[in-house]
């Protein structure tokens, strides 16, 4: 690392006592690259042991990478915490400005300890975090009127992130998300909650330092091949075209597009909700994150009569992407595209993960029609596919919990089923709610065995379409496969690059990039630092209690028949207990 590189220095921040410090830490950056890997030492040293998700132990710890703010699409933030939804690793990464806006500051990584008495929002400018006081913030219905709000008070425009909970953080929904720039988000495992148990609403981050390389003909050189590689390629233009919501139609064709809580694989509303209808009737515009060319982010403009008042409309801006088209679309049986985009719109305000949101529904519909669960208990709701309107009224009871059952709900799927009973058809793996992929075996393995139980771990869902669809494969080969994906991503989450670009951030070029960044490591030592941040991971997990001897399979995953035929509870089981086996040699290793 280069000696005056900020990216070693630790911002210390304890709410209990309102203070502050920071610590110059060049030995975790140098071990572990940053991102992942210095936030997953990080969450060893400072998460007890057993300690409550929703308690004051249990820290955030923000990261970034030594990439960051030098190179295109190196534009992610990533947030460890204890996961308040599963009970052991919480990690979730987010664009935007936040990046960005920490580097600028002066800083690798945030640590956030204990819990304040009163609600508080922190700003953080050149070297100094003020506590500021969030009363009049904490219970506002929006968290885009939070956002507002603090932009208004605080200097940095264009330059700093604004991270912000809504009232189901406040609420301590376990899947609550963290929205950053009004589009963006920390949206997965709960670190909403986690900012809402220690009555933080807000973190306000801005600065203007600037960032050395060893070589600036040779850091220019590269950044044109990696900037040339991205707008060139064929991958990038459909995410810049379409967005991820290009996925759609393919998956809906394939069969592999999860419907009415995976009860069939196919959705007759697809096209509606498709990536191509959404930006034909409704796209607004489209926008990037810091430093990245691409601009996959896709708003839609939804253009709304007032009530009584001819020619007067009012016109909301929604961000949608492939998975919340799934969650809240086919899966719910929503192929009206307004209706759609008013439920996501309801969701975003709140400030909950779109993704579990849709998936607890579907399971709280299902366990409705089947008599799992009574009309007296959500409240006279008569939840049914396609009713958007009745869905809007759920998540507003969800967030609120006027009773146990809309309080089961704040917990998950997986809390829900295990206290009405539904779990076949609770679709959860690790406690974490799928993802809207129902392509074959290797995406139900890569859920389970992947560190934060996400299709974005090993992207198993892929291999079935590249791989399995065409010929079987011993279980063992999909592991390993999924594993050597795993460990490789854990290099670009601590550079902290964006999945997108996995093409483009090759080993060769990581190892460039690294080199004018002071890093001497070759793509051999990458792959040997990625498969110790895996295995940290799962050190941690473990500790926590996690364990796949427990793990959960939902009978509705092979009732409904995937694109990939030989898929059966043998085959999955065969896999997990082949990498149980793996993970547990390795480490006695």
């Amino acid at each position: 690392m280069l000696e005056n590189d900020t990216l070693a220095n630790i911002l210390y921040i304890d709410l209990s006592t309102r203070r502050f410090w920071a610590e110059r830490r060049r030995e975790l950056f140098e071990g572990s690259i940053g991102g992942t890997g210095a936030a997953i030492k990080l969450l060893q040293e400072e998460c007890p042991t057993g300690c409550d998700p929703l308690g004051a132990g249990n820290p955030i710890i923000f990261a970034v990478g030594p990439l960051t703010a030098l190179y295109p699409l190196a534009s992610k933030t990533v947030a460890l915490f204890k996961s308040p939804l599963t009970g052991d690793l919480g990690e979730s990464h987010c664009g935007g400005r936040s990046a960005l806006a920490i580097r600028m500051a002066g800083y690798g990584a945030v640590v956030i300890r204990g819990k304040s008495e009163l609600p508080v929002y922190l700003s953080i400018h050149d070297g100094i975090v003020d506590f500021k006081d969030a009363s009049t913030l904490w219970g506002m219905s929006s968290s885009f009127t939070v956002g507002r709000v603090i932009r208004e008070k605080e200097s940095g425009a264009g330059v700093r992130t604004i991270m912000r909970i809504g009232r189901a953080g406040e609420k301590l929904v376990s899947y609550a998300s963290v929205m950053t720039e009004t589009y963006r988000h920390f949206g997965r495992l709960g670190l909403g909650a986690v900012f809402g148990s220690k009555k933080l609403k807000a973190v306000v981050v801005a600065g203007r330092n600037t960032f050395p390389v060893s070589d600036f003909k040779g850091y220019k050189q590269l950044y044109n091949e990696i900037y040339e590689a991205a707008v060139k390629s064929p991958v990038m233009k459909k995410y810049h075209d379409l967005g991820t919501a290009s996925n759609i139609m393919p998956l809906n064709l394939l069969g592999g597009l999860p419907t009415r809580n995976l009860t069939l694989s196919s959705f007759d509303g697809a096209e509606r909700i498709s990536g191509e209808g959404l930006a034909e009737n409704y796209l607004g515009r489209r926008l990037a994150c810091a430093h990245c060319p691409v601009a996959c982010i896709h708003i839609a403009a939804l253009r709304e009569p007032y009530e009584e008042e001819p020619y007067f409309y009012k016109t909301s801006m929604i961000s949608y992407d492939y998975e919340p088209i799934f969650a809240l679309g086919s899966m719910l049986g929503i192929g009206d595209a307004e209706g759609f985009l008013k439920l996501m719109d309801r969701i975003e305000k709140w400030g909950m993960d779109v993704m579990s949101a849709g998936v607890i529904l579907a399971w709280a519909t299902e366990a409705l029609k089947r008599g799992v669960i009574s009309l007296d208990q959500t409240g006279g709701l008569e939840l049914d596919w396609g009713d958007y309107q009745t869905y809007m009224t759920a998540v507003d009871r969800i967030v609120e919990q006027p009773n146990d059952f809309y309080a089961d709900l704040a917990k998950g799927s997986h809390h829900a089923a295990a206290v009405y009973g539904g779990g076949d058809f609770a679709l959860a793996f690790g406690k974490n709610e799928m993802a809207g992929y129902h392509t074959g075996p290797a995406a139900y393995i890569g859920y389970s065995i992947g560190a934060r139980h996400s299709h974005l771990d090993n992207a198993g869902y892929s291999l079935d379409q590249k791989t399995l669809i065409k010929e079987e494969v011993p279980p063992e080969r999909v592991v390993d496969s999924l594993v050597e994906e795993e460990q490789w991503r854990q290099i670009l989450s601590s550079l902290a690059v964006c999945f997108f670009a996995r093409g483009i951030y090759t080993p060769e070029i990581v190892s460039t990039a690294l080199e004018l960044s002071g890093f001497k490591l070759s793509p051999e030592d990458l792959k040997r630092i990625g498969r110790e941040i895996y295995l940290d991971k799962f050190a941690f997990k473990r500790r926590e209690g996690f364990s796949l001897r427990e793990a959960h399979l939902p009978g509705r995953i092979f009732e409904t028949p995937a694109p990939v035929k030989f898929m059966n509870a043998g085959y999955i089981r065969a896999a997990l207990t082949y990498f149980e086996g793996l993970i547990s040699n390795v480490k006695k290793q």
